[in-house]
């Protein structure tokens, strides 16, 4: 078992639990459950912080592109975006999409999540500010450009599952050699791992907060490969992370439920 941390509905907070990644159980106060028998709610309060091509994949996806106006060249500096609270969804909950969508793109990322107070660490100490890793799914609308913040597609209520637990930094040794997949309606669609970053975890950190104070409780996700699958309504998304755990979510016609 590992050290995490969890939240259920009708808790004021999130509390330590043991969980199995693997398995994908936890053990509550009298039994052990599996992820999908449970009623989660999400389990960090603090900003959501996404990260824009600091995925090898989605970078070169761009090919010349990131070489036209306005810009001319690739990112120098790291690109941020917000997934405010209003997107914030818990592992289980359906995801829902709005008449005028047919589809979204399935984002899976790790998120890291801020332990301790961070403004203008270095590297080398930028891991010792984490309390643990969680799993994301940063559901966007599909666009083409991203010389301009996405707000509208990105921000959309419900669009950023999190969860379910928050596995503690020291169950993870390393962060930048973690497999994700993502599974649509049991098929596996696609695969990534966090060795793809341009900016590994310790140095987004590091680059993040140079600028940017970054408080407890905070995710930085690390960021989306470029090959992100789309999912449609009726779907069920599931995201794997290996050590971390498994994210899955219905999308569901808005007005359903």
């Amino acid at each position: 078992m590992a050290i995490a941390w969890a939240k259920t509905c009708g808790m004021s907070r999130s509390e330590r639990f043991d969980v199995d990644p693997l398995a994908g159980t936890i053990r509550l106060p009298g039994r052990l459950s599996s992820v999908s028998a449970v009623d989660w709610d999400v389990p960090t309060t603090g900003t959501v912080i996404g990260t824009l091509l600091n995925e090898r994949h989605a970078l070169a996806a761009l090919g010349d592109a990131v070489h036209a106006p306005p810009y001319r060249a690739p990112p120098q500096s790291v690109v941020l975006y917000i997934k405010p609270q209003n997107t914030w969804t818990a592992c289980g909950a359906p995801i829902f999409l709005p008449a005028s969508l047919d589809e979204v793109e399935i984002g899976a990322v790790l998120g890291i999540v801020i332990g301790a107070t961070a403004c203008r660490v270095s590297m080398e100490r930028a891991l010792d500010f984490v309390v643990g890793y969680t799993v994301v799914n940063d559901v966007s609308e599909p666009h083409a450009s991203v010389f301009r913040p996405a707000i509208r597609q990105r921000s959309r209520d419900g669009f950023c599952p999190i969860g379910p637990w928050i596995i503690a930094r020291q169950e993870v040794p390393s962060p930048d050699a973690l497999d994700t997949r993502v599974f649509i309606n049991g098929e596996l669609r696609a695969t990534h791992s966090t060795g793809n970053l341009v900016r590994p975890v310790a140095r987004l950190i590091a680059d993040v907060s140079a600028f940017m104070t970054l408080s407890p409780g905070d995710v930085l996700l690390a960021g989306v490969a470029g090959d992100a699958p789309r999912g449609h309504v009726g779907d069920r998304v599931r995201i794997e992370i290996d050590g971390i755990g498994t994210l899955e979510n219905p999308l569901v016609a808005e007005g359903r439920s």
